[in-house]
C-alpha cells in the first residue's frame, strides 16, 4: 500500500489504544474514588494517607486491565519478561502515585484547602495530570511491543528480467 494509508492505520491503532487505556483508566479513576472516600468516611485517616491506599488498589486494578485487555496483543514469553514488565510498570506507577498525592498534598496542606469537596478536587487533577505521565510511560516502557512485532517485515524478492531477484 501506498504511504497515505500508513497513517489512517497508525492513527487508528493508537486512537484504539487510547480508548482501551480510557476504558480501564475510567473503571481504575472509580475504584481510586470510591476506595478513597469509603477510607475518608470510615476512619480517621488524612486525607494524604487515604489517597495512597486508594492509589495502590486503583494500580492493582488497572494492571489487571492493561495487561489482559489494552496490551493483551504485547506479549511476553517468558517469566523474565513478565517480571521486568511488572517490575517497570510498579515503578512507574509509583511515580504516578508521587504525582497524583503530591498534587492532594499541595491543595490540601499548601493551600489550606480540606474538605470533601477540596480532597476530591485534589484527586481529580492529581489523577489527571498522573494518567498522562502513566499513558506515556506504559506505552513506551511496560508494555511495548516486542522486537518482533515492531521490525518492519522483509521486503518481498522483485523478480527481474532475465530471472534474477531485486532483493540482495
Amino acid at each position: 500500500m501506498g504511504g497515505r494509508h500508513a497513517l489512517p492505520t497508525r492513527s487508528g491503532k493508537l486512537s484504539r489504544e487510547i480508548a482501551k487505556f480510557g476504558l480501564v483508566g475510567a473503571s481504575g479513576f472509580v475504584v481510586n474514588l470510591g476506595v478513597f472516600n469509603l477510607v475518608r468516611a470510615a476512619t480517621d485517616w488524612q486525607p494524604v494517607r487515604a489517597s495512597v491506599l486508594a492509589t495502590a488498589v486503583a494500580i492493582m486494578t488497572n494492571y489487571l486491565g492493561l495487561r489482559y485487555f489494552t496490551y493483551r496483543h504485547h506479549t511476553r514469553d517468558d517469566r523474565a519478561d513478565r517480571k521486568k514488565e511488572l517490575g517497570l510498570f510498579l515503578f512507574f506507577s509509583a511515580v504516578g502515585l508521587v504525582i497524583e498525592n503530591g498534587i492532594l498534598y499541595v491543595i490540601t496542606y499548601g493551600f489550606g484547602w480540606d474538605g470533601t469537596l477540596a480532597n476530591n478536587a485534589g484527586k481529580f487533577i492529581g489523577i489527571g495530570i498522573a494518567t498522562l505521565f502513566r499513558f506515556w510511560s506504559y506505552r513506551t516502557w511496560v508494555f511495548a511491543a516486542s522486537a518482533s512485532a515492531t521490525r518492519l517485515p522483509e521486503p518481498a524478492p522483485v523478480p527481474l528480467p532475465g530471472g534474477g531477484s531485486g532483493v540482495r
